[in-house]
């Protein structure tokens, strides 16, 4: 059982000294990589569309 908790102990140690390592990003890069997203999702998905739009136009004239 001491073993067990020695263990447990040495865990959350290492979770402890790890979790003092992480740096978060400021707001600037926040605000960045949130346009970068939303940039990419909305060319992505205008790409989709016409893709779309063109396959099914292409289908419906075989069809």
């Amino acid at each position: 059982m001491k073993k067990l908790w020695e263990t447990i102990r040495e865990f959350l140690l290492d979770v402890r000294s790890e979790l003092r390592k992480v740096t978060y990003p400021t707001y600037g890069e926040t605000i960045g990589s949130t346009t970068v997203v939303i940039v990419l999702v909305v060319v992505v998905s205008l790409f989709l569309a016409l893709a779309d739009l063109l396959l099914v136009r292409v289908i419906g004239r075989i069809i």
